[in-house]
């Protein structure tokens, strides 16, 4: 078993992997993920290996969960909030049928044009609507509109913790009955369960809290069913049901 130094954790780039065996999670993506990987999400991988932020991005078995659930409920008109390089944002335009949409919000552009050759390439682009800035004040113009209410099949949430919690208010409006959000990062870097003087790094300290307010809020929150995965840093799917 891997200890929790730097160096006994899986040397991949961008893991978020929660398993405790490193040898584990690379006999999972050598197994299961890398064969079936298709090569424009390797390319974009590879590619986002090379930024210095490359730890926000999506980890690939968490690409291939997302990519094989959006098929199982037959998305067509999804939502991503926080978009990096858009790994996770090419699982997502890879499942959909071609006529599929999705309105993707970052407040970076930047990353967001270092994946867009690749999806280009792809012949996926089409399906993407990007918009930079805050996502927060197109929602509640959304909302506001009238039109857009129960309208996606999914939304993917991975943004700025803190705002979790203000992104579900407005979510479950805009996401239909039957139909799915999914917050990342809910288990964080696994210190919702470490001790008040676990030493932690300032960024998932500060964060922790808001982590933990929004899995209280999901799990007491009627109007969603919710099953919360250990697959990358952890992902919450919450199922409209009212």
């Amino acid at each position: 078993m891997a200890s929790n130094g730097e160096n006994g954790r899986h040397q991949e780039v961008g893991h978020k992997s929660l398993l405790q065996s490193d040898a584990l999670y690379q006999y999972i993506l050598e197994t299961s993920v890398y064969p079936r990987e298709p090569e424009a999400m390797k390319e974009l991988r590879e590619i986002t290996a090379k930024h210095p932020w490359n730890l926000m991005t999506t980890s690939a078995d968490e690409g291939q969960f997302l990519n094989m659930l959006l098929k199982l409920i037959n998305a067509k008109n999804t939502m991503e909030i926080g978009v990096f390089t858009g790994y996770s944002l090419l699982a997502t335009a890879m499942a959909l049928p071609d006529d599929g949409k999705i309105l993707a919000m970052d407040i970076n552009r930047d990353n967001y044009e270092i994946g867009l050759p690749v999806i280009e390439k792809a012949g996926l682009a089409h399906k993407i609507e990007f918009r930079e800035g805050p996502a927060l004040p197109v929602l509640d113009q959304m909302i506001e509109d009238g039109k857009y209410h129960g309208s996606y099949d999914f939304i993917f949430v991975d943004a700025d913790k803190d705002n979790y919690l203000n992104y579900h208010k407005r979510l479950i409006d805009l996401v239909k009955v039957g139909g799915v959000i999914g917050y990342d990062n809910t288990l964080w870097n696994g210190s919702v369960v470490a001790p008040p003087d676990a030493p932690l790094r300032k960024y998932v300290r500060y964060y922790r809290d808001f982590v933990l307010e929004l899995n209280k809020a999901l799990a007491a929150d009627p109007r969603i069913e919710i099953c919360q995965l250990p697959v990358g840093d952890g992902i919450t799917l919450c199922r409209r049901i009212s």
